[in-house]
């Protein structure tokens, strides 16, 4: 590798992942003070905080890492562009170098989006649904108060009536309205947390669970025991199947073992993928509008790392709604961004930068 594509790779990784530490510590910090009810409400200790901050930061990452890259990227070719280190790449002949390193950025990027997206992100919504169903089981067999009412989770509230010595308690009482369509309420004489190593299962004795749909019609099923999975009262309604907390290299080799592609994984799969194609279009886009300079003062001056944010925003509305799928905004910006770098450094353009 030459000396002018190590410095300018460098150069390029350096501000993308200055930007994307700051970004991150930000939004960790955000979501601890989003959870600060597990420490002020459900009697959980800061280091449970911190954890949950952290996992729910993944997800969050994916969306923005490509956006890091463009403004990173975007940013050390301004302070070239400033200081005429990139006047002198262009007329010394060094547009292959700036190429170079801009590829092992994007290749980088892809390789680090991917593991994230893949395998990263699901490992930690797996992690984070079993410390949530674990802080739901804590908060009902020791912490809950009696006689006040308590949300474990927005949409569900619960009540006890006491505890006994042994853990069991006295009146369980909980409302689920998470569901737009049925509101569900839990009611039984007595109730007791267990666990079997794996999952936290509330066993709930001599109630009843009624069911009161959207359009006011009611159903009551009594019990002499009915056993619920904590983690129903603790994770949002529809996350549970399991798709989103599972690596895609163990979705595809279940697929091919049983030979069912189903829609819904198909659709996961290709959204993970389009975020690699995201950041190979996001540094090719930069590098067109930043990576060759001209002497012509712009009538508006608007920051490049606005610009690379309302791209993004743009790309994002066009993937979420085309109906070509999730990695239509991503292909669109390859396409425009390789026809912009091809036309400026067609010959003749270079001709006229050196002159």
């Amino acid at each position: 590798m030459k000396r002018l594509t190590a410095y300018l790779a460098r150069l390029f990784v350096t501000d993308a992942a200055i930007l994307f530490g700051v970004v991150c510590f930000l939004l960790w910090l955000v979501n601890c003070l989003r959870s600060f009810d597990v420490v002020s409400v459900k009697g959980q200790g800061v280091v449970t905080l911190a954890l949950q901050g952290l996992l729910t930061l993944p997800p969050l990452a994916v969306s923005f890492f490509y956006v890091c890259i463009g403004i990173g990227l975007v940013r050390a070719l301004q302070a070239l562009q400033g200081n005429r280190e990139l006047h002198i790449i262009h007329t010394s002949g060094g547009l292959g170098s700036l190429w170079k390193a801009t590829a092992i950025v994007a290749g980088a990027g892809v390789v680090g989006v991917l593991l994230l997206s893949n395998f990263i992100e699901p490992d930690a919504n797996r992690r984070l649904n079993v410390l949530s169903a674990s802080v739901a089981a804590d908060l009902v067999s020791s912490t809950l108060k009696p006689q006040r009412f308590t949300q474990v989770t927005p949409g569900v509230v619960m009540l006890i009536g006491g505890r006994s010595g042994d853990g069991e308690i006295q009146q369980f009482f909980a409302d689920d309205r998470r569901d737009p369509e049925t509101r569900r309420t839990y009611v039984a004489e007595s109730a007791r947390v267990s666990t079997d190593g794996d999952n936290y299962v509330l066993e709930l004795r001599d109630g009843s669970l009624q069911n009161t749909g959207a359009d006011g019609r009611f159903s009551e099923v009594t019990f002499a025991r009915y056993d619920v999975n904590v983690d129903r009262f603790s994770q949002p309604v529809g996350q549970s199947d399991g798709l989103y907390q599972t690596d895609s290299l163990t979705l595809v080799q279940r697929a091919m073992e049983t030979g069912v592609w189903s829609q819904e994984l198909l659709t996961v799969l290709g959204n993970r993928a389009a975020e690699g194609l995201r950041v190979i279009g996001i540094c090719m886009l930069v590098l067109a509008m930043a990576g060759f300079p001209n002497g012509r003062r712009p009538r508006f001056n608007l920051p490049l790392e606005a610009v690379v944010l309302l791209i993004a925003f743009g790309e994002r509305g066009i993937s979420a709604y085309s109906p070509l799928g999730p990695s239509t905004g991503a292909l669109a910006m390859i396409i425009i961004g390789g026809g912009a770098l091809l036309m400026l450094s067609w010959p003749r353009r270079l001709q006229g930068v050196a002159a």
